[in-house]
């Protein structure tokens, strides 16, 4: 895997998934993104470990559009390991989630979530929602450089 990752989209529902890959597609924003179906795929994904040993850890993606209730490994707890950790600590983790709960709201933003939106049951307002998070991410946002 070469190319650079833009988007990390974790995921586990497969509805949900072709649904904000659709929506990505359509907000012209479907380039070089990294699907995981759960929290340890992620984590290994993005520490480079297990079958994602051989990936370089400077091909960070730009950013991450996480599910909260995820098997494996929770979407709370990707968001703690990933900001504990000076290597990961910068990439904006965008929740992107069905739970309106104040308690996973209060605890995202607790662990250093950037963003919590709750998936819009209308696919238009839907694409609406992932257009705006790609221009601003992606395109807007300007992100720290570091040093290899």
């Amino acid at each position: 895997m070469n190319s650079p990752i833009e988007i990390l989209l974790v995921e586990d529902n497969p509805e949900d998934l072709t649904l904000t890959l659709r929506a990505l597609k359509k907000a012209a924003l479907s380039n070089r993104i990294h699907v995981c179906r759960d929290g340890e795929e992620a984590l290994d994904f993005l520490f480079c470990q297990g079958q994602f040993a051989e990936r370089q850890t400077s091909n960070a993606p730009r950013l991450i559009l996480l599910d909260l209730k995820l098997p494996k490994i929770d979407g709370l707890e990707v968001i703690q390991k990933l900001k504990a950790d000076p290597q990961t600590k910068h990439i904006p983790i965008v929740a992107l989630t069905s739970s309106k709960e104040q308690t996973d709201i209060v605890r995202s933003y607790s662990l250093g979530v950037n963003s919590y939106i709750v998936k819009p049951v209308d696919f238009e307002r839907f694409v609406d929602a992932v257009r705006d998070l790609g221009m601003y991410w992606l395109l807007l946002n300007e992100a720290p450089k570091f040093a290899e």
